[in-house]
C-alpha cells in the first residue's frame, strides 16, 4: 500500500515541529512526519544521560510561537525540554501528524513527485520532502582496536544505560566534549574512580543558571510580554558572543578571562592546569557551558590523562602515551556524527543525480535550505546554518518562514515544482568557504566536528543570527529554478 501526502517530512525534533506548524500556516494541511523512533523529540528525546540540559538559555531555545512561561530553570534540563516538546505537540495537533518507527530507506524524484520507502518495506509519496534529521543524534564511536574485548557495560552517552550501577565503579571516560562536561560531575559524586581521556582540552567557561523563582513564572504568566521580553534580551546578549568568534579583542580577552577565572579557583595543581589549558585560540572548537566541570575534575576520584585511546585490551585502557587504566565501565563521550549524518540518506533527484554525487566535494546547499538537483527538497539546518554562539531555533525559524513564503509564490505562480539556482548555491558555497578560510574555526590551530574529512567547515553559519535572517527574509522564489506546471494543486 503507498501512503500519499502533499509534505512529508522527516524527523520529529524541533526542525520538524517547525516545519509542520509553519506549513500549515501557509494552507498545507495534508502533512505526515516520518519519526524513526517511538516519540517526538529528536536530541531531547535520545539524549537522557545524567545533568542532560541545554547550553543556551530556555527563554530563547523554545519557539517563538509558543513562547514557556514554566521553564523551571533559566538552562532548562533535557528531560524538561522534552516535555516541552511534547505539550507543543499535543496543543498543536502534531501527534496526529506522526508515523512512529518510520525510518527513511530511500527517496527518489520521478519527475514529479518524491517516492519515498521506509526501512519496514512502507512507501510514500509526496510533492514536497523536508529533511529535518538533524546533526545530533547518530553517536559517533570511534574504531579503537580491541573495543570488543571490554567485559564490562559500555555505551555511548546518547544510548545511556540506566540500568548499569555506576556507584563505587571505575568508570573511563572517552571524551571531553559537551556531553561529557555535563554527566563527568554526576557520576563523580558516587564513581569509586573517573579516568576522562582528553585528547585535547576544551574551553569550559561558566553560566548564570540556577532556578527560577515560582513568583516569576506565576508573574510570566500573567503578562505574557514578559517573557517575550526575556527571550529578546538573551538573544541580543548571545549575538554580542558572536564578536568573540570575529576575534575581536576585548571580547576575546573577557572570556579567557572568565576561563582562566574558572580553571584557577577550581584547579590549584599547575601540571593539572597545564593538561586542561586548550592548546588553541578559543572559539576553534565549541566553547562548553558548565558551572562544575573544573570542581568536578578537582575531586580526589577524577583523573584526566591528557591523550586519545589507542588500544583497549580486556578491562584495560591503554592511552597512546602507554599509560594503562583498569576500568569496570566504559563511557564515550565521543560526540555525534555531524558533517555526513544526512549524506548518509539515499535520496535521488533529477537524472538520477544522488545526494552522495552533490556533495562528492563537501556539504552544500543554498542558503543552507535547498539542494540544486533535488527538487522540492528543503533541508533544516543543512550545511552552514550551525551556530557557536547563538540558538540554532532561530536559525530552523528562519528557514521555515523562507519555506513557507516560497510555497505561498509557488501557489500564486502555479508552479508545481522548483529547484534551487545551481550557480546561486555555487555562489553561496563558495562565499561560504572564503568567509571561513581566515576565522577562528579554519585559522584557530584546531581540528574539530564543524569540519568535514577533507577538513572543511561546512557546519557552521560565519555571521550572526540577525544577519542570516535578514537574507532569509529577503530571499523566494528568484533562488529557485521553476519548473513547468505538472498539475496538482495544493
Amino acid at each position: 500500500m503507498k501512503h500519499s501526502t502533499n509534505m512529508l517530512i522527516v524527523g520529529a525534533g524541533f526542525s520538524g515541529l517547525v516545519m509542520a506548524i509553519e506549513a500549515r500556516k501557509r494552507g498545507i494541511s495534508d502533512i505526515a512526519i516520518l519519526e524513526k523512533a517511538g516519540d517526538i523529540g529528536g536530541t531531547w528525546r535520545e539524549n537522557t544521560y545524567p545533568g542532560v540540559a541545554c547550553d543556551i538559555p530556555s527563554h530563547l531555545y523554545s519557539m517563538a510561537t509558543h513562547l514557556n512561561p514554566n521553564w523551571s530553570r533559566a538552562y532548562a534540563g533535557g528531560a524538561e525540554i522534552q516535555a516541552y516538546l511534547q505539550k507543543v505537540c499535543r496543543d498543536e495537533g502534531l501527534y496526529d501528524l506522526c508515523h512512529f518507527h518510520q525510518q527513511l530507506k530511500s527517496a527518489r524524484w520521478d519527475g514529479e513527485r518524491w517516492q519515498v520507502e521506509t526501512e519496514d518495506g512502507r512507501h510514500w509519496t509526496a510533492r514536497f520532502l523536508v529533511s529535518a534529521i538533524g546533526a545530533l543524534h547518530l553517536p559517533d564511536v570511534p574504531d579503537i582496536p580491541g573495543a570488543d574485548s571490554f567485559p564490562g557495560p559500555a555505551f555511548h552517552s546518547a544510548e545511556w544505560d540506566h540500568d548499569v550501577v555506576l556507584a563505587g565503579k571505575r568508570i573511563a571516560v572517552v571524551g571531553t566534549g559537551a556531553s561529557a562536561v555535563q554527566f563527568v560531575p554526576e557520576i563523580a559524586k558516587t564513581a569509586a574512580q573517573v579516568t576522562i581521556f582528553q585528547r585535547t582540552a576544551p574551553y569550559v567557561l561558566p553560566r548564570p543558571d540556577g532556578p527560577i523563582a515560582p513568583w516569576v513564572r506565576t508573574l510570566y504568566n500573567l503578562i505574557p510580554l514578559l517573557p517575550r521580553i526575556r527571550r529578546k534580551l538573551v538573544y541580543m546578549i548571545f549575538e554580542y558572543r558572536h564578536r568573540v568568534f570575529r576575534g575581536e579583542e576585548r571580547m576575546v580577552n573577557f572570556a579567557m578571562k572568565m576561563w582562566r577565572n574558572g580553571l584557577d579557583k577550581a584547579i590549584t595543581d599547575p601540571v593539572q592546569r597545564e593538561r586542561l589549558t586548550p592548546d588553541y585560540r578559543i572559539g576553534c572548537k565549541r566553547i562548553l557551558s558548565s558551572n562544575d566541570w573544573y570542581t568536578a575534575l578537582a575531586r580526589d576520584n577524577v583523573t584526566v590523562i591528557p591523550h586519545g585511546v589507542a588500544t583497549i585490551e580486556g578491562d584495560q585502557i591503554i592511552a597512546t602515551d602507554g599509560s594503562r587504566v583498569q576500568a569496570d565501565v566504559l563511557i564515550w563521550g565521543t560526540g555525534f556524527h555531524v558533517t555526513d549524518v544526512v549524506e548518509r540518506l539515499d535520496i535521488t533527484g533529477t537524472d538520477g543525480v544522488t545526494l552522495r554525487d552533490v556533495w562528492a566535494e563537501g556539504m552544500q546547499a543554498n542558503l543552507g535550505t535547498a539542494i540544486a538537483g533535488l527538487p522540492n527538497f528543503f533541508i533544516l539546518l543543512g550545511p552552514h546554518t550551525g551556530l557557536g554562539h547563538n540558538s540554532v531555533v532561530l536559525m530552523i525559524e528562519a528557514q521555515v518562514r523562507h519555506i513557507g513564503r516560497v510555497l505561498d509564490q509557488m501557489q500564486r505562480d502555479s508552479l508545481h515544482a522548483i529547484t534551487p539556482d545551481a550557480a546561486k548555491q555555487a555562489a553561496f558555497t563558495q562565499e561560504m568557504r572564503d568567509r571561513h578560510s581566515d576565522s577562528v574555526w579554519q585559522a584557530g590551530g584546531c581540528t574539530s566536528w564543524y569540519q568535514d574529512a577533507q577538513g572543511r567547515n561546512t557546519t557552521l553559519w560565519p555571521g550572526t543570527v540577525s544577519e542570516y535572517e535578514k537574507r532569509m527574509a529577503q530571499s523566494g522564489l528568484e533562488q529557485y529554478h521553476p519548473a513547468p506546471p505538472q498539475g496538482g494543486d495544493r
